[in-house]
């Protein structure tokens, strides 16, 4: 894969454009924080980080787009994990929780990333994919290639649904890390 900071929903980048999305997801991060998603907008975010309005929406159709498409560079910049267990659920764990910590310590921007997530704005369809894609092949290198596709399919429902029940405020993202493990196991065995 392409390195992400040079790679768009809408476009490749510059090593300069990469560095005004940067800009712009971590001014989006820091809003979150600060103010919540639904204080969030695409001209504060531009505002923040000194870059013009215009320009901000040359790379992000709305506010959701801008949040997954950090989500998505976050994802795709960490490294994959290294399988050092033969246990297929310990293995399992070890992704989902890999793909957790992405979002850990940060409860605004996770919730966020779930509520961007569910939109319909086409750039954020696509990132939806990618992150989907991302996450299922993961998934499968965590259980080997001979694995039913249905056990794939069942850990990603497993996994987004945490995800939802965690951005709804039902429990927090800690408390997620151990339900997620607790199912894995109880799916794999």
């Amino acid at each position: 894969m392409s390195d992400p900071a040079l790679e768009s929903t809408r476009r490749r980048l510059t090593a300069r454009q990469a560095d005004t999305v940067d800009r712009l997801g971590r001014a989006a991060v820091e809003l979150l924080r600060r103010d919540g998603f639904a204080a969030l907008t695409v001209r504060r975010v531009a505002a923040e980080a000194g870059v013009g309005a215009a320009t901000a929406y040359t790379y992000f159709s709305s506010k959701e787009h801008l949040v997954a498409e950090v989500f998505w560079r976050r994802l795709a910049g960490s490294q994959r994990v290294d399988h050092g267990s033969g246990d297929p659920a310990s293995r399992v764990v070890e992704v989902l929780g890999h793909i957790s910590l992405l979002v850990a310590g940060e409860p605004e921007f996770a919730g966020a990333v779930t509520t961007a997530l569910l939109g319909k704005d086409p750039d954020v369809e696509v990132l939806r994919l990618r992150i989907g894609r991302d996450i299922r092949d993961r998934l499968s290198d965590a259980l080997g290639p001979d694995t039913d596709p249905d056990v794939i399919d069942a850990l990603e429902m497993l996994y987004s649904g945490a995800l939802v029940r965690a951005g709804m405020g039902y429990t927090s993202y800690p408390e997620i890390a151990a339900k997620l493990e607790k199912a894995a196991r109880l799916m794999l065995g």
